[in-house]
């Protein structure tokens, strides 16, 4: 039988479909571990035990399940949204815990990919245990997308966030950005930051808005990683990514002086990328002034701040309070009246023709890096030359952008020199979802199947 076309009884399909509800909750506290959801059915095919993964080191959502089971999961069916696990880690296998309980079926959503753990269907079949795969497979692999795709590809899932008006700016010409998004789509970026395992932004980001970059608002949310792409080390000792409400990691040039950070923060040295090579018949021009090269600088999109809403009672001491946050990331030159004078764009082929070593740190080396941490989600908030960059790495999996009903006419854009010089290297999209938050349009969409692979 194709695992396509499972062969599952409705009471079978509505178990997964609670099984995927419940590998949700873990979203953000399970990495390097996938999230996992596990129905119990005894014999009449009553439920009788579930459970999810709840964090890594921690007991197997079918271990949960089997314990609220007990001994009605005898003979009955396990329904799982990943195939059980065949391997011995910080836990025991769970295909091995399945077979001891005497279930007699086992239907899982998705087989794993994951060389380590993969098995369980084949040790479950050899036990005499019926096996079904492929049940509501989508709807499952759509939870545990960052998972699969670091297995799959060897680095971080990569979602890019940013808030733009109809018109695709993320600041006004003078730099002001307050408030682009509504508060129910601040709201929500704090959702997105609570299931991932890491939040980046560039230096020009936390130089210009001081970001917090920590979850708010969200109770007993797992703190991700505060990561700032820093080539040259100028995070001030008094920003408050360096505050104790998460932990922090600086991404710095090979030479960058790092003698001013405080002593506890963590620092990690990422060569710079690559050049890029001019598109075909640009003329090599004079070199530009000298300027602030590496680092993005331009405004950040406004759905990269906080909603306004306290953290619900009860909220985990990780969590600071809203008050900590202020209103909105000021642009550099909110204040002034007039646009600042034109600068060369750092992410240009004219500024990067004269650098030898490229715009910003290498991508991939940083990701590398943050994969071999146990990062395996990554919310992108930076600005756009730091999108830029990662869309020119091929490094985004997911675009979530948060559209306003505003108009501005000029401005910064939502994003920068991706490497993209005609129409027919557009990176393409797929609409996945559109969803409303108060006033603003979020929509997420994914590269095209076709330019996946």
């Amino acid at each position: 039988m194709r695992q396509e076309d499972p062969v599952a009884t409705t009471t079978e399909t509505d178990a997964m479909r609670r099984a995927i509800a419940l590998s949700a909750r873990a979203l953000g506290a399970t990495a390097p571990n996938p999230v996992v959801g596990c129905v119990i059915l005894d014999t009449a095919g009553t439920v009788v035990g579930e459970g999810w993964h709840r964090k890594a080191g921690g007991p197997h959502a079918e271990v949960h399940a089997l314990r609220a089971a007990g001994a009605a999961a005898r003979g009955g069916t396990a329904v799982v949204t990943l195939e059980p696990c065949n391997h011995t880690g910080r836990t025991g296998p769970c295909a091995q815990a399945l077979i001891e309980a005497g279930v007699a079926r086992v239907v899982h959503a998705v087989s794993d990919p994951s060389p380590a753990a993969s098995g369980g269907a084949a040790t479950l079949r050899a036990a005499g245990v019926d096996v079904e795969g492929g049940l509501l497979a989508a709807e499952a692999e759509a939870v545990n997308v960052a998972w699969l795709t670091s297995v799959r590809r060897g680095r971080p899932f990569v979602r890019w966030k940013y808030a733009a008006t109809l018109d695709g700016r993320i600041a006004a010409a003078d730099g002001s950005s307050r408030w682009i998004s509504s508060a129910e789509s601040r709201a929500d970026v704090h959702r997105l930051r609570a299931e991932a395992d890491a939040v980046v932004a560039g230096s020009g980001t936390l130089l210009a808005d001081d970001p917090h970059l920590a979850v708010r608002g969200i109770p007993d949310a797992v703190q991700p990683l505060r990561v700032v792409v820093d080539s040259r080390a100028r995070t001030p000792r008094g920003a408050r990514v360096l505050d104790d409400a998460a932990p922090t990691l600086i991404a710095v040039s090979k030479d960058a002086d790092t003698s001013h950070l405080p002593d506890d923060v963590e620092v990690v040295r990422i060569p710079y990328a690559p050049r890029r090579p001019a598109a075909p018949g640009t003329a090599e021009p004079a070199p530009p002034a000298p300027a602030e090269p590496a680092e993005p600088t331009a405004p950040v999109a406004a759905g990269s701040t906080e909603p306004t809403a306290p953290a619900a009672p009860g909220a985990a001491r990780t969590t600071p309070p809203a008050a900590a946050e202020p209103a909105e990331p000021t642009a550099p030159g909110a204040s002034q009246t007039a646009p600042p004078a034109p600068a060369e764009p750092v992410g240009s082929a004219r500024a990067a023709a004269f650098r030898p070593e490229g715009v910003g740190l290498d991508v991939h080396t940083l990701l590398a890096e943050l994969h071999a941490r146990g990062i395996r989600s990554v919310l992108l908030e930076g600005g756009p030359t730091l999108a830029g960059a990662f869309v020119a790495a091929g490094a985004v999996d997911c675009v979530v952008g948060y559209l306003a009903p505003a108009l501005l006419g000029a401005g910064a854009s939502a994003l920068g020199d991706a490497g993209i010089s005609t129409i027919a290297q557009a990176l393409r999209l797929d609409v996945t979802d559109v969803a409303r938050f108060g006033p603003d349009l979020r929509v997420t969409a994914v590269p095209t199947a076709a330019q996946e692979k």
